[in-house]
């Protein structure tokens, strides 16, 4: 990826899913590892398993991106052990179950501390010495959810998706010239955890089988994605029809659509 040997990527929500298939993606192609979640157990058996496998080193960092201090953990941690972020993949993510009146303001807080504030300040602090070394990758794991209307249930998702999007393009402009890609992704359904956390796997099961990806493919496309310097990057052809009709079917009908098909499959 640049003129170190071994380059270093962090993954965020390393531990499971699509994060974790990205840090296989990123191992497979020559480069070491700083893996964070929560669940510091997982983490280490993926660090185990990818240095057996790739010959990968991975520092593991346990740290809540929903606090300061976990964010500013992973930070000091990267300084500590000397590491030179070149790449950085955005993925931790999680959806808060239930209508956004009967949930509490933590849960709706922590959901946007994760979701918006680390996406941002993880950028900020290890952007600069990427511009510097003229050289970063830079993945924000977004979701089709930010390019279509927004149906009931789940009711900050796709707009923290949606600002996400918007970052990815906005600072892709601006660090382009300066050898730094950052490229938003923007996979549909993907066979993940994330449905088993939120309770609606029986929900989203209705679904047709043409609807889903795999972690794997969607982590295996961002990555092409990124290092020939997309900037939003829909997985699939039925998303990139879905995107197709949200933006040419006149705004009320899209998003009837929107609410009568995601009713189905949300959970109050």
């Amino acid at each position: 990826m640049n003129s170190r040997t071994r380059p270093t990527v962090l993954v965020t929500g390393a531990s499971a899913g699509i994060g974790k298939a990205f840090a296989e993606v990123f191992a497979l192609n020559g480069c070491d590892l700083v893996l964070t979640a929560r669940r510091e157990e997982r983490l280490r058996r993926l660090a185990e398993s990818l240095a057996s496998r790739h010959g990968t080193r991975s520092v593991v960092v346990a740290a809540d991106l929903a606090s300061p201090a976990g964010r500013a953990q992973v930070c000091s941690q990267v300084a500590a052990e000397g590491v030179h972020v070149d790449g950085l993949v955005n993925n931790a993510g999680y959806g808060v179950i239930g209508s956004y009146r009967n949930t509490t303001w933590q849960a709706q807080r922590d959901f946007l501390q994760v979701m918006v504030v680390a996406v941002a300040e993880l950028t900020h602090h290890f952007l600069p010495a990427m511009v510097e070394r003229g050289y970063g990758r830079i993945i924000n794991v977004a979701s089709v959810a930010g390019l279509v209307p927004s149906p009931p249930g789940h009711t900050l998702y796709g707009a923290s998706k949606a600002f996400v999007i918007k970052f990815s393009e906005a600072l892709a402009g601006e660090v382009r010239k300066h050898g730094v890609h950052v490229t938003a992704v923007c996979p549909g359904f993907t066979y993940s955890e994330f449905h088993d956390v939120t309770g609606t796997r029986d929900q989203v099961s209705r679904m047709p089988a043409f609807m889903w990806m795999d972690a794997e493919t969607v982590a295996r496309q961002g990555y092409e994605a990124v290092m020939r310097g997309e900037v939003i990057h829909v997985h699939g052809r039925v998303n990139r029809a879905l995107v197709w009709l949200a933006r040419h079917l006149p705004p009320r009908v899209a998003y009837r659509l929107t609410v009568s098909r995601g009713s189905s499959f949300r959970k109050e």
